[in-house]
């Protein structure tokens, strides 16, 4: 018997693939109701004539990168605003047009964009920006994935930035998320230091408006960037950015209460665009899934529970497991009790049951501490210190800032829950 393991060909399909029931494109119990789904995809970069009330932000960072179509050297910029204000889209539009401008002028500019959620270790930025710039064809330089260290990355880094590029434009998205401040140190004082003779301008974003702060003294002497705050966008601006995404939809699928209610639902959220266009693509397919001809307010407030559990997942993105457990202990004391705030040892005694019941290794009530202050930093809990009784002296109490029933469903997403007994 054969030790290879089985390939996906080798199993048993249907006789007749255009006609499989599982992906049937014409049958009849589906409707198209998308004509440009990609119109609602996150971190998709539409026409500048589709980005609303955005202007004069989209000016202000233009004016800073304008240096690098005359072959001078951007400055440094810091973008600070909640989820959904249109930073990264802002931002990656503008680098895309500097790009073209000093392209027309003769000026080679390289653009990367990297997203420090995932990419959040030292190594991992330098691997992203490197292998992302490099032009095999160009410099001969094969770049390995794994095996080296940062040191090693950014010195391929500076070769294939003197072989190919005039200037190059760094996007670091959720830049609070990076484990050190290297990253920073290393790209602001690159041509400082001789190590590149190519400009470098460096775009940091960041939803926590006191990340600054945090940062070392010797990077901000050398990123000494300009700062801007995106607020929230209003009611009226939502509405603006629907109706300029409608086309993503067949004429005349979306209902007239459709567009209102979505910017209703992501303005009580602090303005959140992406929210908007996430509980409309949802709402879309939800409609396509059910057999619908059109898109109604119904699909909306279905679409827009989703929604709120995906943003969580996302906000939960590389989170380990045990951190599931803590959250998941957390909701439960909230839904099971009249109370919303709950000191770390009953969190504690709480995911030490849980853990029981999955046959899942404890963590010491310390580190269970020490990773709720991590989620209260990524805006996940509140925590907040009391004074306590007498003689109990102070304590942090953490609650919930997202809605219990959402992070509750959320993390029951994660397979290592499906042997929980809920009820117990």
């Amino acid at each position: 018997m054969s030790d290879e393991p089985p390939r996906l060909s080798d199993f048993d399909t249907t006789d007749d693939p255009a006609s499989d029931p599982l992906f049937n494109v014409n049958d009849e119990t589906t409707t198209q109701v998308f004509e440009r789904k990609e119109l609602l995809k996150v971190g998709h970069v539409p026409q500048s004539t589709r980005i609303v009330g955005r202007d004069s932000e989209i000016e202000s960072v233009a004016a800073e990168l304008r240096p690098i179509v005359r072959s001078d050297p951007p400055n440094n910029v810091m973008i600070y605003g909640k989820t959904g204000t249109g930073k990264s889209l802002v931002t990656r539009h503008v680098t895309e047009r500097a790009r073209q401008a000093a392209g027309a002028q003769n000026v080679d500019v390289g653009t990367v964009y990297v997203d420090c959620a995932q990419h959040n270790t030292h190594t991992r930025v330098a691997r992203s920006i490197t292998r992302t710039l490099n032009d095999e064809d160009k410099t001969a330089i094969s770049i390995p994935r794994t095996g080296i260290g940062s040191g090693e990355y950014y010195d391929y880094l500076w070769e294939v930035l003197d072989r190919c590029y005039d200037a190059v434009i760094i996007i670091l998205d959720e830049v609070d998320r990076l484990e050190s401040d290297d990253v920073l140190m290393q790209l602001s004082r690159a041509r400082e230091s001789g190590k590149a003779d190519c400009h470098l301008g460096i775009v940091a974003i960041s939803n926590k408006i006191e990340y600054r702060d945090r940062l070392n003294e010797r990077v901000k002497s050398s990123l000494r960037e300009e700062e801007f705050v995106f607020q929230p966008y209003d009611a009226n601006q939502l509405r603006d950015i629907m109706e300029h995404r409608r086309d993503a939809f067949k004429e005349g699928v979306l209902t007239g209460d459709v567009i209102p209610l979505t910017a209703a639902f992501a303005a009580q959220e602090h303005g959140d665009a992406r929210k908007a266009i996430e509980i409309l693509r949802h709402a879309g397919e939800l409609a396509e899934r059910q057999g619908d001809e059109l898109v109604t307010e119904e699909h909306i407030r279905d679409a827009q529970e989703w929604a709120e559990v995906d943003r969580f997942e996302e906000l939960l993105r590389g989170s380990t497991t045990q951190v599931k457990f803590i959250l998941y202990a957390l909701a439960l004391l909230t839904k099971e009790n009249r109370g919303s705030e709950f000191s770390t040892s009953e969190i504690f005694t709480r995911y030490q049951q849980i853990c029981k019941q999955l046959d899942a290794n404890v963590l010491s009530e310390h580190r269970v501490y020490e990773l709720l202050k991590e989620q209260a930093f990524l805006g996940v809990v509140e925590s907040t210190r009391t004074g306590g009784g007498r003689g109990q002296g102070s304590y942090l109490e953490h609650r919930l800032v997202q809605d219990t029933d959402i992070v509750l469903k959320s993390v029951l997403r994660d397979s290592r829950f499906d042997s929980i007994d809920i009820d117990e």
